[in-house]
């Protein structure tokens, strides 16, 4: 199994049926919106989450960025997360984060504060 940059093994090699089975089953197909930033260079720039585990995610990201580019995520209900790019196409790309986070966070329900309703006055 190959480490990245910050010598975690993250990255499956196991394409057996088995190996790829477990992979699937660890992930969760899903749609959020998150920021995501290149180490020391540049702003944070949207992208698209579409599978989410604990040891990485995939995301819809414009250009190709280079395999092993330390990066950082910021996810809703989980908040800033350290990752390595695994691998990247134009369009696509895959993190490794670099420690294990609770992917079931960023699906909990946002709370939105609506205004407190004011009493109806009529006139008399």
């Amino acid at each position: 199994m190959p480490k990245h940059a910050f010598g975690v093994d993250r990255i499956s090699e196991d394409n057996s049926p088995e190996g790829r089975h477990k992979r699937a089953q660890d992930r969760d197909s899903l749609l959020l919106t998150a920021t995501l930033r290149r180490v020391g260079r540049g702003d944070p720039v949207p992208v698209r989450i579409r599978n989410l585990s604990a040891g990485g995610l995939m995301a819809e990201h414009g250009p190709v960025l280079p395999v092993g580019a330390e990066v950082e995520i910021d996810l809703r209900g989980v908040g800033l997360v350290r990752g390595v790019v695994a691998w990247s196409t134009e369009g696509r790309v895959g993190i490794a984060f670099v420690e294990e986070i609770d992917p079931k966070a960023a699906r909990k329900p946002v709370a939105v504060r609506t205004p407190e309703a004011k009493p109806l006055k009529r006139p008399l």
